[in-house]
């Protein structure tokens, strides 16, 4: 069986974690002053930047155990109590003491946690270790309260020049060679996400053909090329990747598929391609709760090559059909352009009278009423598109 290169070739020291200087020091100073500081740390930032990769590096350092906990496993009070706490009063058997990891913080986070998030807190200002977070986002207004009494560090998007020098670093342990330009074109890829460039060198390393594909990378296609393609041709391989190269978010893929499949489907074909949809919109959402980053080759392939298998090859429209762009963007876009003109004549209103923005913002409705007289319309200096937006 193959070792996977990402735990292969893990950091186990601090000098071997790339691109992540500050944080490293912040975290050697967290645990220089635990005793007298603040008892916990969160580590946030994107995927693939080496979170918790630190923390088992700071563990190695420092002869620490590490007990690790994934936060979507105890989403209330009571499973904090059964599994959190007992971890917090027992000593290490093994070494000088423990660090408490708990990793995806997000998964605690929400409306059905049932007091989880308070008594994290509870639990942690109780805590005899020092306990590391992690999380993607951990600015959730529902982690509010746990932020003011912890300490935030943030992980960056790691350079891809420092990417590509840590694949080179690999090839050599590995006795390989691959075109520098392939290197290039992997590490700018992974958008700060080393992981990712790890998983994609190992894959690359492996067939020819791969090589080759990973170099198409950079060659964009137009979305409505690719979405004629697998509305209109038969379901073969080919599809498997045809959306790699379109140089755009998978969600905003995922809704121009959506918009466009009544034109080219119908009744029963229809439904089907609805129903693969949304369960690739489910299994997207699994693979970044769990962080089973390995499955998201598979995420364009569900997409593309499932939405055109769903049709009966006798049933393919033939001519051309005029794709859209989605509509839910433009809402999205429309909306975002109206909070910013309320946002705008909120903070023109809370300068004028004196109170806080946010404050103008919750009272919105009221001031509204108020805004329409044109006198003070005027003495706030509205432009034309703010008056406007007060008529509506």
């Amino acid at each position: 069986m193959t070792t996977n290169w990402t735990e292969k070739y893990k950091p186990k020291k601090f000098e071997e974690i790339k691109g992540q200087d500050e944080a490293v020091s912040q975290v050697k100073n967290f645990i220089s002053r635990f005793a007298k500081g603040k008892k916990a740390i969160i580590l946030h930032g994107p995927t693939g930047t080496g979170k918790t990769s630190l923390v088992y590096a700071l563990a190695n350092e420092t002869n620490l155990e590490i007990f690790e906990l994934n936060a979507s496993d105890f989403r209330d009070k009571e499973k904090l109590q059964t599994v959190l706490k007992p971890a917090l009063q027992q000593q290490s058997l093994a070494k000088k003491g423990k660090i408490i990891l708990i990793d995806e913080l997000d998964g605690i986070s929400g409306y059905y946690d049932k007091g989880g998030v308070q008594e994290l807190i509870k639990l942690i200002e109780e805590s005899e270790f020092p306990i590391i977070m992690t999380a993607n986002d951990i600015w959730s207004d529902k982690l509010s309260e746990l932020r003011k009494k912890i300490e935030i560090i943030k992980m960056k998007e790691i350079n891809y020049k420092i990417i590509k020098e840590s694949l080179i670093e690999i090839l050599r342990k590995e006795n390989l060679f691959i075109d520098n330009n392939i290197l290039t074109s992997i590490a700018i890829n992974a958008k700060g996400d080393l992981r990712a460039a790890i998983n994609d060198l190992q894959a690359i390393s492996r067939s020819e053909k791969i090589i080759s594909k990973i170099d198409e990378r950079n060659k964009e296609k137009d979305i409505f090329n690719s979405l004629r393609t697998i509305f209109k041709d038969k379901a073969n391989n080919e599809l498997l990747n045809i959306f790699d190269s379109v140089n755009m978010p998978i969600d905003e893929i995922i809704l121009w598929v959506e918009e466009n499949m009544p034109l080219e489907y119908y009744g029963e074909e229809l439904s089907k391609a609805c129903d693969l949809l949304s369960k690739v919109d489910i299994f997207r959402k699994r693979i970044h709760r769990q962080q089973y980053w390995r499955f998201l080759v598979y995420e364009n392939s569900l997409l593309s090559y499932g939405i055109s298998a769903s049709k009966n090859p006798k049933n393919i429209r033939q001519g051309f059909t005029s794709y859209k762009k989605p509509t839910r963007i433009l809402k999205i876009w429309m909306n975002n352009q109206r909070t910013l003109k309320k946002k705008s004549i909120a903070s023109k209103y809370s300068q004028y009278v004196h109170i806080g923005q946010s404050r103008a913002m919750k009272e919105f409705p009221l001031i509204k009423q108020i805004l329409k007289s044109p006198k003070v319309q005027k003495e706030l200096k509205l432009n034309d598109e703010e008056i406007e937006y007060l008529k509506t």
